[in-house]
């Protein structure tokens, strides 16, 4: 009982933190759209979204205890993992917020992942 305790905790922080992390990611690539230097950001605001659905679809999937949702924690990670990178090549609020938010998810899916395993 209280390894499916543990799990269904690690599954919500899960959710929650994709959720978190969507919502971080287009308010970044939307203040990066809003800027001065928009060609400049155009990688940002690329991962941004590509992290942004990604998370999506690996909450949809984790809430709906699809049979797919195992193989998605990967790609979820990685997509952070390559937003974050970016973001935290720029000195804007919206993109430090971003990175964090990516890098906090990309471990929580790693932490999914793990316990699946």
């Amino acid at each position: 009982m209280v390894a499916t305790q543990s799990h269904q905790s690690l599954l919500e922080t899960c959710i929650r933190n994709c959720l978190e992390c969507l919502r971080d990611c287009e308010a970044c690539a939307a203040a990066c759209l809003d800027g001065e230097m928009v060609q400049m950001m155009a990688q940002c605001v690329k991962l941004c979204r590509d992290c942004a659905d990604t998370c999506e679809l690996c909450a949809r999937f984790m809430a709906r205890n699809s049979d797919l949702h195992a193989q998605l924690y990967g790609v979820c990670a990685e997509a952070c993992d390559r937003c974050a990178t970016e973001c935290e090549k720029h000195d804007h609020d919206h993109c430090l917020r971003c990175a964090k938010s990516c890098r906090r998810c990309a471990e929580s899916c790693r932490q999914m992942a793990a316990a699946m395993a």
